[in-house]
């Protein structure tokens, strides 16, 4: 759905039925979606009632009409309202006709989300980190451009508003009609030229739904990084900041001016909230960037295990996931997406061509953009233990061992193979293997894996693997067996590898700050206000003193006390709202949290 057809349905309903539509999208979940021939959607909300959706050929709702009611209280009525609030929100996409177009954003040097944040409040008066923990500055720095118009400043302010309620609220208590408002300021964002914000609001917007699906796994640290990202633009945008990335521009696919030549290197499952499932083949042109064939559609865990050997299509080009992924093609006139995906559109050629040894492919690193998971990393590390549904391994740069790092599962749904292969590979110490797998946001420490294969050269015990698996184990398909490890491998950890015994990541006292964000973003202002009426008994401010992180320390402690702060009136009544105070003091440690996690990261990865 379009955001500003489910922000208009929500808006024209009374008061009295804006209280039913977050029960009505929740009895939505068991409703079947009847199909007709005419490409329409019908879904039977009660005796009376059928909603019937006209998409357009894009597959989605972007004029009120398109979606209609058989009750008598339609266009008005609860059950129209509530299968457009239950159904995905529509990518941003270009303007239409009318619209305002914002100029492209220039190349430049700004603060991201992980960069330094407004000192605002409390923060203010933080004094000095230590040298182990990196302060933010007390400016933003910005390249010189024109200043955001009085029309695009109140836009930005609206947004900011909205983005601000939803985190004074907390993710489990927004419903339909708060994500709305939040939709509608995303529209009137769109209208005045801010794409950037408008991207931001909407990937807000999922990320609270995803939130709320029973079957989506919780992903804390991403609705936290969405909601830094839209703070963090609104409330420059409303400063009247004039760097022009803050701005930015309608993201378009495009084609490359010469044929791509791409190098497969992993299947990866997907398993999306609202039920959707499928694989996304990774590959790798030659100048190491990374560009996916992805393939997800209705169906859950189980379709994502049964797609990684499904066919895959490219225009006329056809083959199937696995053979892609360990091979080679060659695309003329090749369509990608931002998202590096490649489209079937009109023109597209592709041919099969060889691969190359998993060893030679080399991807570049990049940094995610917002809303997009961070780009796979690649490592050698040394098997060391066990660790339940982990692997505790060493990583190394040739012979030199370096930091103790954790294997976690990518998805740990029984249909998928990535925690059985796991406990396999802890179960042979010594073992020395390639990985390919994502850096967790939320730990530096730990790696998500996606393929493993075998390091040679070394002399030291590695994997087996068979030849028509071409040097690569797909971790969330293949299943690794016994005859795939070196002949006397060791089928348990010596005694003195045991779990509990070898030395594990160090789990630095900011953890403690980012627990105090997340709960600001899961439970809301009442959550992130318990530090200050509890005095820090546990001791966590203190802490992250104690670990060099005395700006960490003041904020959380700034946090809190900013959180439980409220005015009251001679009855005891709440007196004023002082709702852009603490979400600017949130935002402040959000930033400062990210950016010092990205230090220690870059660290610990980097040397």
């Amino acid at each position: 759905m379009a955001p500003e057809v489910v922000a208009a349905a929500v808006e024209s309903l009374t008061t009295r039925l804006r209280g039913r539509l977050d029960a009505a999208v929740a009895a939505l979940a068991a409703t079947p979606v009847g199909t007709a021939d005419d490409g329409t959607y019908g879904i039977q909300c009660g005796v009376d009632a059928r909603v019937t959706l006209t998409p357009g050929p894009s597959g989605t709702i972007t004029t009120p009409d398109q979606a209609r009611c058989t009750c008598l209280l339609s266009p008005r009525c609860l059950h129209r309202t509530a299968v457009l609030a239950a159904a995905p929100v529509a990518e941003a996409g270009p303007p239409a006709a009318g619209e305002p177009a914002a100029a492209p954003a220039r190349s430049a040097d700004r603060a991201t989300a992980t960069g330094p944040a407004p000192s605002t409040g409390p923060a203010s008066s933080t004094g000095p980190a230590s040298s182990t923990g990196p302060a933010p500055s007390t400016a933003l720095t910005s390249s010189t451009g024109p200043a955001p118009s009085a029309g695009q400043v109140r836009a930005a302010a609206d947004l900011w508003t909205a983005g601000a309620a939803v985190l004074a609220a907390g993710v489990t208590a927004v419903g339909a009609v708060q994500r709305a408002e939040v939709l509608r300021a995303a529209h009137t964002a769109r209208l005045a030229g801010l794409h950037r914000a408008e991207e931001a609001a909407l990937d807000v917007v999922r990320r609270v739904r995803a939130a709320h699906d029973p079957d989506s796994p919780r992903r804390t640290g991403e609705v936290v990084a969405a909601l830094r990202e839209l703070l963090l633009v609104t409330h420059r945008l409303r400063a009247a900041d004039p760097d022009p990335e803050l701005i930015g521009g309608v993201r378009h696919p495009h084609r490359p001016d010469r044929p791509l030549r791409l190098y497969g290197v992993c299947r990866e499952p997907v398993v999306e909230p609202g039920g959707r499932g499928g694989v996304v083949t990774r590959l790798v042109g030659d100048d190491g960037r990374w560009y996916a064939l992805r393939d997800v559609r209705p169906g859950g865990a189980g379709r994502a295990r049964r797609a990684g050997t499904a066919h895959v299509a490219l225009r006329s080009f056809l083959s199937d996931h696995e053979r892609l992924s360990r091979a080679g093609l060659v695309v003329t006139g090749a369509v990608v997406a931002p998202d590096g995906s490649l489209l079937a559109e009109p023109g597209v050629r592709a041919t099969f061509a060889a691969g190359r040894p998993w060893t030679d492919v080399v991807p570049a690193t990049a940094p995610a953009g917002p809303g997009q998971a961070p780009s796979p990393t690649v490592c050698t590390v040394e098997i060391l233990a066990a660790d339940g549904e982990g692997v505790l391994v060493r990583a190394l740069t040739g012979d030199t061992p370096g930091p103790v790092l954790r294997l976690a599962p990518a998805h740990r749904h029984p249909a998928l193979a990535h925690t059985a292969n796991l406990r396999r590979l802890g179960a042979c110490p010594g073992l020395r293997v390639r990985v390919l797998g994502r850096v967790d946001p939320e730990r530096a420490t730990t790696l998500r894996p996606l393929a493993v294969g075998p390091v040679s050269g070394s002399g030291a015990p590695t994997l087996a693997l068979p030849e028509e698996w071409r040097g690569r184990a797909d971790l969330g398909y293949d299943r690794l067996r016994d005859d795939h490890f070196p002949s006397g491998a060791a089928p348990c950890p010596p005694p003195s590898l045991l779990p509990g015994t070898a030395a594990r990541p160090a789990d630095p006292p900011l953890r403690h700050l980012r627990d105090l964000v997340e709960l600001a973003v899961t439970g809301g202002r009442r959550a992130a206000a318990e530090p200050a009426r509890t005095g820090d008994r546990d001791g966590r401010a203190a802490a992250l003193r104690r670990g060099g992180f005395a700006t960490g320390a003041d904020l959380f402690a700034a946090l809190g006390a900013v959180a439980a702060r409220r005015s009251r009136d001679a009855f005891g009544r709440l007196a004023g709202d002082d709702q852009d105070h603490y979400a600017a003091q949130w935002l402040a440690t959000a930033v400062y949290l990210a950016g010092t996690e990205a230090a220690l990261g870059r660290a610990l990865w980097q040397g």
